[in-house]
């Protein structure tokens, strides 16, 4: 069958997100009707654009060997500083298939994010990737009617971290709106960054066919949905805003080993973060899950926080296409996503014995590819308010909790999208 009910389903997730977001906005009168049919034809045009047309086959292999490429080489980074913890020759015989290396979370993943954060800081002072982010910019600008600093936010965000991206407008921020300022943090919550993307392919490389083209797609046309969510939240007053677009940025190198040095430095925040992040959050559900073994078995089986979360969010993962047989793994995936980080998340929808099918795992990478979690929040916060001037400080506070809501549910609807289109078209 090319067409199913689970596809259509999905409609109706587009529908309610757009429903619930419109019951939080601020002015209901001005639902941005144009923009909406922009965002969606948006991101429907290019998933079409990269998965349906046989001769954009040879540049999903192109995206896949450059990220297998990249991990390639920092791999031998990894292998020079840490040797035989890194992948190197190992020094004893290896009890794993094959006698390989053991895959060492903090020696074959942070590494790569390093070298990427690097790599884009080279970029950009070369210039290529300012050329790559006004070239979004005037798509955004033309399909979704947003001009001025925001569409190059909103571009810039495809491929930096929610505090990177408001560097590259960094002489604007004083003159933002309330709407131009949420959408920035909608944008930061809703999207990842590309330092982060790699890892991720990495992970899922294994386990889903074009892995890498998935998740690079899914950062793309998160940026549509952030825009249009936030705009319905907090439409733009008439008459405020930017209306044409300046690509001028105030985030500048010295020098291409300046850009280098910078951009390693700028990684290893990212990495000690993740690190972090991931050390804390890992214990805490365990603690969790030991307090709850304390209490009477659910359904034949232990009470955990991750069933706990499936139940929650089964429902959406259902409405958003995800079939009934895999929504409740799908709904402990939403709700690693939101309480704890996304990138647990891709850990956990990478493991090959997790029971989910492959329509539902593709689905799935795109619900999960973005910041959009309790954590980030605070993490947004501090970034913002040492980037945006003193008297508007009070405003970011204001608006960082609430931009969760739309973050979240931007690559919901991203997924959405995705999953509304014919499985045949992924093949």
């Amino acid at each position: 069958m090319i067409y199913s009910l689970d596809n259509a389903r999905s409609l109706l997730a587009i529908a309610a997100i757009l429903f619930f977001c419109w019951l939080l906005s601020e002015n209901k009168r001005r639902f941005p009707f144009v923009m909406a049919a922009g965002a969606l034809a948006l991101q429907a045009g290019l998933v079409a654009l990269m998965f349906a047309f046989p001769q954009t086959q040879p540049a999903l292999t192109a995206v896949a060997g450059s990220f297998n490429g990249l991990a390639a080489a920092t791999d031998e980074g990894t292998k020079f500083v840490f040797s035989f913890l890194g992948g190197g020759d190992q020094p004893y015989m290896v009890a794993s298939p094959g006698g390989d290396a053991p895959f060492i979370f903090a020696f074959r993943v942070l590494p790569l994010i390093l070298v990427i954060s690097a790599l884009s800081a080279l970029l950009w002072h070369w210039g290529l990737l300012k050329v790559v982010i006004r070239g979004f910019g005037l798509v955004f600008q033309k399909t979704m009617g947003i001009g001025g600093a925001s569409a190059t936010a909103a571009a810039a965000n495809i491929f930096m971290g929610m505090v990177e991206s408001p560097i590259v407008i960094r002489g604007y921020l004083d003159k933002l709106t309330r709407s131009e300022i949420f959408m920035m943090m909608v944008l930061g919550l809703g999207t990842v960054a590309g330092s982060t993307l790699v890892a991720y392919a990495l992970f899922l490389g294994p386990v889903l066919p074009n892995a890498a083209a998935h998740v690079l797609v899914a950062s793309i046309i998160s940026a549509p949905a952030c825009v249009l969510l936030a705009r319905i939240m907090i439409p733009e007053i008439p008459g405020q805003g930017g209306a044409v677009s300046d690509y001028t940025s105030d985030l500048k190198y010295e020098s291409s080993m300046d850009a280098i040095t910078r951009g390693t430095q700028d990684g290893l925040q990212v990495v000690l973060n993740i690190a972090a992040t991931l050390i804390v959050f890992v214990a805490l559900v365990a603690l969790a899950n030991a307090l709850m073994a304390l209490a009477p078995d659910v359904a034949g089986a232990p009470l955990t926080l991750q069933r706990i979360l499936g139940w929650a969010f089964a429902p959406l993962a259902y409405v958003m296409g995800v079939s009934w047989a895999d929504a409740e793994v799908a709904g402990q995936l939403l709700g690693v996503k939101l309480f704890l980080t996304e990138f647990i998340a891709f850990i956990d929808l990478s493991n090959p014995e997790l029971a989910i099918s492959e329509r539902s795992r593709m689905i799935m990478t795109y619900a999960i590819c973005g910041f959009a979690n309790v954590g980030s929040v605070g993490i947004m916060v501090a970034g913002l308010t040492a980037l945006f001037p003193p008297d508007r400080r009070a405003l970011i506070l204001e608006l960082a909790w609430k931009s969760l809501a739309p973050g979240f549910l931007a690559t919901m609807m991203t997924a959405s999208v995705v999953a509304a289109m014919p499985e045949a078209m992924f093949r």
